[in-house]
């Protein structure tokens, strides 16, 4: 690493703070959709403090994201960016093929400090033992978007939601006194969305933490997958993918939609005309005194270990995710939800918000954070996922005598197809 006009000892200390000097440069990075603007919305304030870094983003889209960078990486990186997106649910599938193909983060300043103000469930998938393969970006703590005229004239009011059954019994409600208006929605078919929301909630996954066994059919996960289809068979949950939800929050036909904290961005920018009609309440839980967190998408940055310009390309992500000002710029412009704790400090994040009825949404989401469970995806994450979405079609269509036959089919299926053993 190369240092302007600075002695050895003081080299040092600054590389131990995350904030060492970086020569001029011109970094590229590859990114997707609102990601990619909200990555653009954080260099005037990063050119500012560092005017000789110059930095492109390209929003090459989701998946020609993860295309380019396995193949990049299988031709030993040849032709990656600086700086990558990945996403946390896929991001064990990269480090596992090809552990050299990113810098180990550590090496350009990721202190135990730094890496400490982040909470354990987004560092989970991105560091192997002694290497930290990326830095969390946003994260996707679940809430409950809904909306208020709705549940009001069906005379619910939403803190008395505390299980999953209340959820039920509040659906029915809603629908009677909303022709027309179902209580939620969900992917059924092409998803496996709720089942990963509740799961996580509950401490389940696909694998367990260390991401040696497979867990897919514990107590927790059956318990999620049955919940799953008594909303479906109440008429609580139904069908729509990602295009007809949207449509549906426009057209005023669904009452609540649980996602990640980063879906209200979504709603704000696709249903403009609704501001003061929607707000948020935490996730139900399984029982009333049970938790009520957990984490749906979420990403982070990489940097390419053949690039030329690593200590750039540091201080670049050190200032986009690990300051509040970097992390709260793309909160403000594009809803994307920080994994920093501290940007809960923030005095943005405490604002009452005019579009969710001067709610003050940011800091009732962002409170969920330190409670998340952390959940592995490990380098089977897309075998399992797939396997499991599969079953879930098959047992809400009638195709397994329970829950726990379905899951015990889908574990089994996933050990052929990964070699890990089922979890005892």
């Amino acid at each position: 690493m190369r240092f302007k006009l600075i002695g050895a000892t003081a080299a040092v200390a600054l590389l131990a703070s995350g904030s060492a000097y970086a020569e001029p440069a011109n970094l590229t990075i590859w990114s997707w959709n609102v990601a990619a603007s909200a990555l653009k919305s954080t260099l005037e304030g990063f050119n500012k403090q560092h005017p000789d870094i110059k930095i492109t983003v390209e929003d090459l889209g989701n998946q020609q994201v993860f295309d380019k960078m396995l193949a990049a990486c299988a031709a030993g990186g040849e032709g990656l960016p600086d700086i990558v997106s990945v996403e946390n649910f896929e991001a064990e599938i990269f480090w596992s093929r090809f552990p050299d193909c990113f810098a180990n983060l550590k090496e350009l300043g990721y202190t135990a400090d730094i890496q400490a103000k982040f909470p354990d469930f987004k560092r989970t998938e991105l560091e192997v033992g002694d290497v930290a393969y990326a830095m969390p970006w946003d994260s996707g703590p679940v809430a409950a978007f809904y909306r208020r005229d709705f549940y009001e004239k069906a005379g619910v009011d939403p803190a008395s939601i505390k299980t999953w059954d209340d959820f039920i019994a509040a659906g029915k409600k809603i629908s009677e006194a909303n022709p027309g208006v179902v209580m939620s929605q969900a992917d059924l078919n092409g998803d496996s969305e709720w089942f990963r929301m509740i799961a996580n909630e509950q401490g389940c996954g696909y694998f367990s933490s260390d991401g040696q066994n497979i867990t897919i059919n514990q107590p927790a996960c059956v318990a999620t997958l049955e919940k799953v289809k008594q909303m479906k068979d109440a008429g609580t949950l139904t069908a729509a993918n990602w295009d007809e939800k949207i449509q549906a929050n426009t057209a005023g036909k669904v009452a609540t939609q649980i996602y990640g904290g980063w879906y209200e961005g979504t709603v704000r920018s696709t249903s403009p005309d609704e501001k003061g009609k929607w707000g948020v309440y935490m996730m139900p839980s399984l029982t009333a005194d049970g938790p009520h967190a957990a984490n749906l998408g979420g990403s982070s940055l990489a940097i390419a270990a053949n690039s030329p310009n690593k200590e750039a390309a540091w201080t670049y992500v050190n200032y986009a995710l690990g300051t509040n000002e970097g992390q709260v710029s793309m909160l403000k412009s594009f809803g994307l939800v920080p994994s920093l704790l501290s940007a809960v400090q923030d005095p943005f994040v405490n604002e009452p918000l005019p579009y969710w009825g001067n709610q003050k949404v940011w800091a009732d989401i962002l409170s969920t954070l330190p409670k998340i469970v952390p959940s592995r995806g490990t380098a089977f994450q897309t075998d399992a996922d797939s396997i499991y979405k599969a079953t879930q079609t098959k047992y809400l269509a009638g195709g397994y005598p329970d829950a726990k036959a379905a899951l015990d089919d889908a574990a089994n299926q996933v050990a052929s197809a990964t070699g890990l053993p089922i979890a005892k």
